[in-house]
């Protein structure tokens, strides 16, 4: 990891345990306020996703505590991949808050109750959504530089607690109206983003535990061939294999070269291709390059 890359994770490790003491904060405030006096299903529902919220928050902050440990013995790549499971589990904590939304959503649905001091609820909703998209836009310029699939998680879902909270201030408003479905409904609306969003993120970080080379891993794999096959010594470029761990790529690269190079040349060669690719992609960590000999053909 890059000096620069780790700095990047222990900023995003300090946003994420302030964030935790927020959002719980803020979520244990609503569903008090919500259970207590106003009596509102989509203020206990956003309380109980703020708290939610700030657990998945904690679980990435002690990923990325484990996450910077060296490689050693046992883990010879590094413990990357923790951050994987790290986002794995925050988004189960999160299809478990959707369940219990929705069951409470429903319950208010059937048997609805009458909502009292909505304004205040709303206000208490409000800061929370300044807060939680302000943390969530911080996150999201971070990213950019950590390039972590459990930050990208949190980040998002961190704005998604933003615009639920926006969402149970317009039920708290309609409510006072006389508008009493729109507190259920909320409910359920804040359930289905949250649940959305689970499954983007699950799908995400399957794919990289199972090592799948997409998006941007392709371009780079073309981008590495192009530039082995420039590098003087090189007949041909013919294999490119590369794989995502946490903020970093490792890859491996087969070239063909003449017979009858000698050692020090082809050292030459190897480092060359090395440089080339790590100044041209920051995010390549490690590049293997196995050698085979080039035969013309008769």
């Amino acid at each position: 990891m890059t000096l620069a890359q780790e700095s990047a994770v222990n900023r995003t490790e300090t946003i994420a345990l302030v964030t935790t003491a927020s959002l719980v904060g803020l979520g244990i405030l609503q569903i008090i306020l919500g259970e207590t006096i106003s009596r509102s299903v989509s203020l206990i529902a956003n309380g109980f996703d703020c708290i939610g919220d700030g657990f998945v928050s904690g679980i990435v902050w002690a990923g990325l505590r484990v996450f910077k440990k060296p490689a050693d013995q046992r883990f010879h790549f590094g413990y990357y991949k923790l951050e994987n499971l790290a986002s794995i589990a925050a988004t189960i904590v999160m299809f478990l808050l959707a369940g219990y939304i929705i069951f409470r959503s429903y319950n208010q649905l059937v048997n609805p109750e009458e909502i009292q001091l909505p304004f205040i609820g709303a206000i208490v909703a409000f800061v929370a959504a300044l807060v939680a998209i302000g943390l969530g836009v911080y996150k999201i310029i971070r990213y950019k530089t950590a390039h972590m699939s459990s930050v990208k998680l949190d980040a998002f879902n961190t704005i998604k607690d933003g615009t639920t909270s926006f969402l149970t201030v317009l039920a708290l408003i309609l409510s006072s109206f006389g508008y009493t479905i729109a507190d259920p409904i909320i409910g359920f609306i804040i359930a289905g983003l949250i649940v959305t969003i689970g499954f983007a993120a699950i799908k995400e970080a399957g794919y990289m535990l199972v090592d799948a080379c997409d998006g941007d891993c392709l371009m780079y794999s073309v981008l590495i061939k192009t530039y082995a096959e420039r590098v003087k010594g090189v007949k041909a470029a013919q294999v490119v294999r590369l794989r995502r761990t946490g903020p970093v790529i490792q890859g491996e690269l087969e070239i063909m070269v003449p017979g009858e190079m000698t050692v020090s040349e082809l050292n030459r060669v190897q480092s060359e291709i090395i440089k080339i690719s790590t100044d041209k992609i920051s995010e390549l960590e490690r590049l293997t390059i196995t050698v085979v000999p080039f035969e013309k053909e008769e």
